[in-house]
């Protein structure tokens, strides 16, 4: 019995291709624009605070809590 021995990466004569399967990229477009939709609410939230003051969004919350109880 013959046993041949080849270089690593060498199959049948023919030397394996040196790139593997690419791993796929992380979901960057997707999260940037939930993150930007994020910070668009967090901004105007924090426009509409700093414009009405605390009193409106405290009245706000409390009609929010009413209207679920």
């Amino acid at each position: 019995m013959r046993v041949t021995v080849r270089p690593l990466g060498v199959a049948d004569g023919v030397p394996m291709s040196e790139t593997a399967a690419a791993p796929t990229p992380p979901p960057t477009r997707p999260l940037l624009i939930a993150l930007a939709v994020g910070a668009l609410l967090l901004a105007g939230t924090l426009a509409l605070w700093a414009h009405y003051g605390t009193a409106v969004f405290y009245e706000v919350l409390l009609a929010g809590f009413a209207l679920c109880l």
